[in-house]
């Protein structure tokens, strides 16, 4: 009879089992999106299945230097290392939800010696039919317990699990490209550093001719000694900025190894601003793809995905649940006897269908704020991908009138230059005067400064379009 109820359960248990259609919680869509066709009407991008977000980094970055500290931050950053354990973290979660759809057992072993009153029920017994004064107790037993995924919770919280893993490799993706991003910037300001600073220098050196110009000047008696100070003045506002650069350059050759995971040091390089091509053609796809391609939009899509997961657990919560308990094992009051087979040996089997009733709105409650989490899922989500699209539109304008900026900046530093030159000419001649000549040579060191940080600008407009499109982390 026993065997027959054990076949009958097993069988109850696949007949509710087969009930797992009954799954509560909606599955995952994502969320309407109001994309534009493209990013801007004045800017011209490239057809949808274009992008430079599809190219590897390696591919985009073709400077040797550059390459070779991307690739040493991309094994020593330790903002990408804290990434990478916590994609493990997030594995270790995952196996554990993928292991919810087996029983639990637990193995139990047991001895105990009870010794009753001699002048209780119990003791007094014990001595007139067994003619002892204790009693033994030896019990070895395996426990299962296993609850039937009826509607669904036990599923819900793996896709939970698997979304919030999925998560994590973007957000190390995230971490990836932003990194690429900051060492090509930091990078590209090392090169307009030296530029800046090779202009200084030179600057420093015309600033001597000057000064001494003036003083045989002052010595024929043609002009006088505000006229020196002044020139001396200009060479020290030239001849300051050479320890300024010269700071900001150690500082960022220290940046750059620290974004790799090294101590501050020296960065060697051998590259220039002015011989670091820039990219023509740089095409941006349409916004669309940035659902795809960006991997900060992606993480946050799949932290919806395990906020969408978690309502539908919060809501099988609230309905009943079906478990499966079995023990089994061995069992007798003589150590002799504990493992004689099969005198010893017990079991059962049942079956329980819990009903939560009244947990003080505890569960109604979890429910409600695992659908307030799902919606504050969705702006995010919404809101990132705005920002996205912002974010690559102002960087394809940044580099549409950096382009025409930098025409202008060329014109002027060579205006300037000229100028510089013929008011040294017509100063000498006594048709200029001094100030003409400190006027000219300001204007053009100031020019000159201007024009490398505006090629800077550029090349780190492009770093910014790459980045905002989701490149970097292939």
């Amino acid at each position: 009879m026993t065997l027959k109820y054990i076949r009958l359960s097993i069988v109850s248990t696949l007949i509710v089992a087969g009930l797992a259609s009954c799954r509560v919680g909606r599955n995952y869509q994502r969320p309407t999106l109001a994309l534009p066709a493209q990013y801007n009407d004045t800017v011209a991008t490239a057809s949808a299945d274009s992008s430079i977000a599809t190219l590897e980094w390696k591919q985009f970055f073709t400077d040797t230097t550059l390459q070779g500290l991307i690739g040493r931050a991309l094994s020593g950053n330790y903002d990408l290392q804290l990434a990478i354990k916590r994609i493990e973290t997030a594995q270790a979660y995952l196996k554990q939800a993928k292991l919810g759809w087996l029983p639990t057992v637990n193995l139990q072993a047991a001895a105990s010696t009870s010794i009753p009153s001699k002048n209780s029920l119990n003791g007094t017994s014990l001595n007139t039919f067994l003619g002892t004064e204790h009693i033994e107790d030896y019990s070895l037993n395996a426990g299962l317990s296993w609850e039937i995924d009826v509607w669904g919770k036990i599923k819900r919280r793996k896709e939970a699990a698997l979304a919030s893993y999925l998560g994590t490799f973007e957000g190390m993706h995230a971490v990836q490209t932003g990194l690429v991003a900051d060492i090509a910037n930091s990078y590209y300001n090392l090169l307009m550093l030296d530029a800046q600073l090779e202009i200084a220098k030179s600057n420093v050196s015309l600033s001597d001719t000057i000064v001494q110009m003036i003083r045989l000047q002052k010595t024929a008696g043609e002009t006088t000694e505000l006229a020196v100070q002044q020139a001396v003045a200009q060479r020290q506002t030239a001849a300051l900025l050479i320890p300024q650069l010269e700071q900001a350059k150690v500082i960022e050759q220290n940046t750059l190894r620290i974004l790799a995971g090294e101590l501050p040091g020296t960065v060697a390089y051998n590259t220039t601003l002015i011989t670091t091509p820039l990219r023509e053609l740089m095409p941006a796809g349409v916004p669309a793809a940035l659902l795809s391609n960006r991997p900060d939009v992606k993480e946050q899509e799949m932290a919806l995905v395990a906020a969408n997961a978690e309502v539908g657990v919060a809501q099988a919560s609230m309905y009943p649940a079906l478990n499966i308990t079995a023990t089994g094992g061995v069992n007798a009051f003589k150590a002799s006897d504990w493992f004689t087979l099969p005198a010893s040996l017990f079991g059962m089997v049942a079956g329980s269908l819990t009903q939560p009733v009244f947990q003080r709105g505890q569960l109604k409650t979890n429910l409600e704020v695992a659908k307030i989490q799902r919606e504050e899922a969705v702006i995010r989500f919404r809101q990132i991908a705005l920002n996205a699209i912002g974010e690559v539109s102002n960087s394809l304008v940044r580099l549409d009138k950096l382009k025409e900026q930098q025409v202008i900046a060329s014109d002027q530093v060579t205006t300037l230059a000229l100028a510089t030159s013929q008011a040294r000419m017509l100063f000498r001649s006594g048709m200029a005067n001094y100030l003409d000549v400190i006027t000219a040579q300001s204007r053009s060191l100031q020019a000159s400064l201007t024009q490398a940080d505006i090629t800077r600008q550029q090349l780190s407009a492009s770093v910014e379009l790459y980045r905002s499109l989701g490149g970097g982390w292939k």
